[in-house]
């Protein structure tokens, strides 16, 4: 098992609360515990995120849930300043694209400022911890013992 990823704590509920099935509840009860899972396929070690019942490379349906890397790179990113309605309250804000150490390209929410000098940094994963549940982030890595701020 990897080390529990480093947690924001976030002002209100999700803007855009995730939906839960039976399925993915191995997803949330591990980001939960500060774990970033995925599914990988025992056919053919093709792993999917955001988790998948079926392998999208052979259309197998036997899977098993791994645990992601940690760090990765910054691949792009993007800065919101006009936002839909759920998230209107969080812009500006940037999401961005993050290829995994060991694991796939995922997209997600971007703690701290960005800017186009990033790109292909260091990047860490983390927890959102949103007042109704957790969402995940990525922010630049750095000194991981230093506490965590959201920053617009």
């Amino acid at each position: 098992m990897m080390e529990r990823l480093p947690e924001v704590q976030m002002q209100g509920p999700r803007p855009f609360p995730p939906r839960v099935s039976g399925f993915t509840q191995p997803f949330w009860r591990g980001l939960n515990a500060g774990r970033l899972l995925c599914t990988r396929c025992k056919t053919c070690g093709q792993q999917s995120f955001p988790p998948r019942n079926l392998c999208r490379a052979c259309w197998s349906t036997s899977l098993e849930w791994v645990e992601l890397s940690t760090t990765g790179k910054l691949y792009s990113f993007t800065r919101i300043h006009v936002a839909p309605q759920a998230f209107r309250s969080d812009a500006p804000y940037s999401i961005g694209i993050i290829d995994l150490e060991r694991g796939p390209r995922m997209m997600c929410r971007l703690i701290g400022e960005i800017r186009p000098e990033h790109m292909g940094a260091s990047m860490s994963m983390l927890v959102l911890l949103y007042d109704d549940g957790p969402l995940f982030g990525a922010r630049l890595n750095i000194n991981l013992s230093e506490p965590v701020s959201q920053t617009k």
